[in-house]
């Protein structure tokens, strides 16, 4: 199973923005947990500006492989690790760099667990590249208006979608969970 995951605000132009100047120009905890649940255990796929996105705590994300597609060489994800430091395999979170879309999913597949599922994470170039191939798109939508330069792709057409309630975050924000099934 092929999921892709992202959160989504609109600008002023109605347009569906998944990002502003390398950050999500928004505060959404609850979505960083439904993130963390969902992608927990399993593979995850993301571009090399997305990785340098998350904050350096963050990376690589715990408990996911993490397939960093570049096409950068010589690449390496956070750079050189000092002397002494444990490599992230060696704490348990493993790093592959793929050159190709194709690579990365041939990588995460073989990570995958009985369940097979892995997830791309972003940005749009990976989305677009992924779209035609995904069994699953899980959007949490938030009702904002942002500046963005960073957008999401279109769900094909034909797709089951099933829209959860409208709630309204901690930070004051209302979202929702819209999971969108190839039919």
């Amino acid at each position: 199973m092929l999921g892709l995951i992202w959160a989504q605000a609109r600008d002023a132009a109605g347009r569906p923005v998944i990002g502003a100047g390398g950050t999500m120009p928004w505060h959404l905890p609850e979505d960083l947990a439904h993130f963390r649940r969902v992608t927990s255990g399993r593979p995850v796929v993301m571009g090399r500006r997305t990785w340098d996105s998350l904050p350096p705590r963050f990376r690589p994300l715990p408990g996911r492989t993490n397939v960093v597609v570049t096409r950068q060489d010589g690449w390496a994800p956070g750079g050189a690790v000092p002397d002494g430091a444990p490599s992230p395999a060696d704490v348990g979170t493993p790093v592959r760099v793929a050159r190709s879309v194709d690579d990365a999913l041939a990588v995460a597949r073989a990570d995958a667990g009985a369940d097979g599922e892995v997830w791309v994470m972003g940005g749009a170039q990976l989305y677009a590249a992924t779209i035609e191939r995904a069994d699953r798109c899980v959007v949490t939508e938030i009702d904002a208006v942002v500046a963005g330069d960073t957008f999401a792709p279109s769900v094909p057409a034909g797709w089951r979608a099933d829209a959860g309630e409208w709630a309204t975050s901690s930070t004051g924000l209302r979202f929702r969970t819209v999971a969108y099934l190839r039919s």
